[in-house]
């Protein structure tokens, strides 16, 4: 057996790592779910729960936000999610994009990561915005693109080429986990990985 490169910095690796990163999940509620088009609805909720789990597993900081909901307009996050994620309070907002809420923006500063997993919903617009602003705040935006849904397929492929074309760099939930697993060395998180990762390819 071939013995592993020197481990990286993983606080200063290029990609992503439990050290490095936190994850950001804005608006998956039952009206939002309901809305999209370009997915099944089914698998954009395993997905994003497999995303969630995977962020869980790693230990990353994890900042959620819901849209309208104190103000009786809108339900609370998806029940899906809240299970994997019940000690997670939502930052609830009035503004449409979540980086011009001052809670949920400096919530995201204060993980102290520089490298942003984003999944929102709608992709033209919950992603779009507050990504464009992170982006140019000098974060790294890493939208999940198996994990996020839009209107029409044109406002998805539209929300997701404006964002790539200000710097995003998009991945797959899979990839994710992958890339913070990282080293089938790194034991502890294994057996968590492979129900994951591997119950998601053979269900």
């Amino acid at each position: 057996m071939t013995s592993p490169a020197k481990i990286r910095n993983p606080v200063e690796d290029h990609m992503l790592t439990p050290e490095n990163a936190a994850l950001v999940i804005i608006d998956f509620q039952p009206v939002q779910v309901a809305s999209v088009v370009t997915m099944e609805r089914r698998q954009l909720v395993a997905n994003v729960v497999a995303v969630a789990r995977t962020a869980k597993l790693y230990g990353l900081p994890i900042v959620l936000s819901t849209v309208n909901v104190e103000t009786g307009r809108n339900q609370p996050t998806i029940h899906q999610l809240r299970e994997v994620l019940p000690d997670a309070v939502a930052i609830d907002r009035t503004s449409i994009n979540a980086w011009e809420d001052t809670e949920f923006a400096d919530a995201v500063r204060a993980t102290g990561r520089r490298k942003l997993i984003m999944v929102a919903l709608w992709t033209e617009v919950c992603l779009v915005f507050p990504a464009l602003d992170a982006l140019k705040e000098g974060f790294e935006v890493y939208p999940i693109v198996d994990a996020v849904a839009g209107t029409s397929h044109e406002a998805h492929a539209a929300g997701l080429d404006r964002i790539l074309q200000a710097g995003a760099k998009p991945i797959s939930w899979i990839q994710l986990a992958c890339e913070l697993q990282r080293d089938w060395a790194r034991e502890a998180t294994v057996p968590g990985f492979a129900e994951i990762v591997f119950a998601a390819i053979h269900p």
